[in-house]
């Protein structure tokens, strides 16, 4: 299974699928926010 990025981390490998659960990161709790604000804060 190749990396893969996004705001879900899935408890899981190739050889050992494990229980598959599924966990938020990090920056789902910060796009969540950028999005209830509509952007607003953001800097660059």
């Amino acid at each position: 299974m190749k990396k893969r990025y996004g705001f879900i981390y899935v408890d899981r490998t190739d050889d050992d699928p494990r229980e598959c659960r599924r966990y938020r990161k990090d920056s789902f709790a910060w796009y969540h926010d950028v999005i209830a604000r509509n952007g607003a804060g953001l800097t660059l």
